[in-house]
């Protein structure tokens, strides 16, 4: 494993129930997520952020509000003593990913083109079936976290085939790392 790509909304930062869209103000991390992170970076493994930012495309938030929240994501990042390499994210495409237009498949082949990193060498953490099926797609593993939307896709699946499940990004990176 050489690069663990991190789902945003739902993995590293709560979801909000009201489905309104996440900003710098009403952005707030999950228990362990920053730290885990960090011990991602201290074990030399780089962290990637993809995630569809739909809101983008619907006129409920505009790029700038999206900067904002990956601005304070990056700097909470590094207070925790970890770093987040680049942010990749949509807003455009089909919001279900399904069809040609798919946005999560198409932002892990942007970050494989960048870090010549081979699909098996990547794992995908993610609370969403689209998480799920994008790294499917390419060929990278898969884990599916329980926070955000995480427990309904748990319900909703028939096959765990290929997917690793944990309670939360930070089980979820002990498990990676073996601790």
């Amino acid at each position: 494993m050489k690069l663990v790509v991190l789902g945003r909304d739902g993995v590293i930062n709560e979801s909000l129930e009201d489905g309104s869209s996440v900003t710098a103000t009403n952005w707030s991390t999950l228990p362990g997520s920053m730290e885990a992170i960090a011990m991602l970076t201290r074990s030399g493994i780089r962290v990637v952020v993809a995630t569809n930012q739909q809101g983008v495309r619907e006129g409920t938030l505009d790029v700038e509000d999206v900067h904002d929240v990956h601005d304070k994501m990056h700097q909470m990042a590094q207070e925790a003593g970890g770093a987040i390499d680049a942010v990749f994210f949509a807003s455009t495409g089909n919001p279900r990913g399904h069809g040609k237009q798919q946005p999560k498949v198409q932002l892990l082949e942007q970050v494989q083109a960048r870090y010549q990193v081979d699909f098996p060498d990547m794992v995908v953490i993610g609370d969403s079936r689209e998480d799920l099926d994008a790294a499917a797609a390419v060929g990278a593993r898969s884990v599916l976290v329980q926070t955000g939307h995480g427990r309904e896709v748990l319900g909703e699946l028939a096959d765990f085939d290929g997917v690793t499940i944990h309670s939360d990004l930070a089980a979820a990176v002990d498990a990676l790392l073996g601790a």
